[in-house]
C-alpha cells in the first residue's frame, strides 16, 4: 500500500494531522519529515522493527548503523544523555532549536540498537516545528537519518512530490512540508573538553 501524504504548515501544524502520524509511529511506522536542513527519514527509537526497517531503506546494517535522533527541547536531550558540563549546556542553549547535531555521551535510557556499541549519540532539535511537535505528541525522540539523492548535482532530495514518488512504497507516511535545503545540518563533537566540528554544514556556531 502506498504512503500517506501529507501537508503540513510549520507555522501552524494541524493537530489532526499530527495526531494520525504519531499514531502510525506508535504502530511501527516509518515516515519521512522536513526539518530546518533537508528531509529526513525516522521512526520511534524504542521501535525495533521500525529501526529495522529504517535500516533497509537505507541500505546500512544495525550494527553499523549511525542514526542521531530528534528531541524536542533541551530538557528532553538530557533524559539521553549523561550530565552535561556547563559550557557545553551553554553552547546548546544558544545554538538550539537550530541546524547542528550535537555528539554526546549517552545516557542508559538510548536503546543498544541505536548506539550499536557506542558509547555516544548524535541529537538534534531542528528549528522547525513539524519534527518537534511529532516528537512532543508521541513523547519519544524519533530517528532522524538524511535521504539521498541519485542526482550527481544534488546530494539530497528536496522536493517532497519526488521524495514521495520515490518513497511511497518504502514508508507510511511522506509529510510535505515546503521544499527542503540541499545541505545537512553541522556535527559538533561535544564528548571532549573542547567541542569539535566534525562536519560542516548549515549552522555556525556563535
Amino acid at each position: 500500500m502506498a504512503a500517506e501524504f501529507i501537508k503540513l504548515y510549520e507555522e501552524n501544524p494541524d493537530e489532526r494531522k499530527i495526531k494520525k502520524i504519531v499514531d502510525v509511529l506508535r504502530q511501527g511506522g516509518v515516515i519521512i519529515y522536513p526539518t530546518d536542513t533537508i528531509y529526513g527519514l525516522g521512526c520511534d527509537i524504542f521501535d525495533t522493527r521500525a529501526v529495522d526497517r529504517v535500516c533497509q531503506i537505507k541500505g546500512v546494517k544495525r550494527q553499523k548503523s549511525n542514526f542521531s535522533f530528534i528531541c524536542h527541547d533541551l530538557s528532553h536531550i538530557a533524559e539521553y544523555t549523561k550530565a552535561l558540563d556547563n559550557a557545553t549546556f551553554k553552547l546548546m542553549k544558544n545554538a538550539l532549536p537550530g541546524p547542528f547535531t550535537f555528539i554526546l555521551r549517552a545516557s542508559s535510557k538510548v536503546p543498544k540498537l541505536i548506539t550499536a556499541k557506542k558509547k555516544t549519540v548524535g541529537i538534534r532539535v531542528p528549528d522547525n516545528s513539524i519534527p518537534r511537535t511529532i516528537v512532543e505528541r508521541l513523547g519519544n525522540p524519533i530517528i532522524t537519518t538524511s535521504i539521498h539523492d541519485e542526482d550527481e548535482i544534488l546530494e539530497y532530495s528536496t522536493d517532497p512530490e519526488l521524495i514521495y514518488e520515490k518513497f511511497k512504497n518504502q514508508v507510511d507516511i511522506v509529510i510535505d512540508g515546503g521544499y527542503g535545503k540541499n545541505v545537512a545540518s553541522t556535527v559538533v563533537d561535544c564528548t571532549e573538553s573542547e567541542p569539535v566540528i566534525l562536519r560542516e554544514g548549515v549552522g555556525i556556531l556563535e
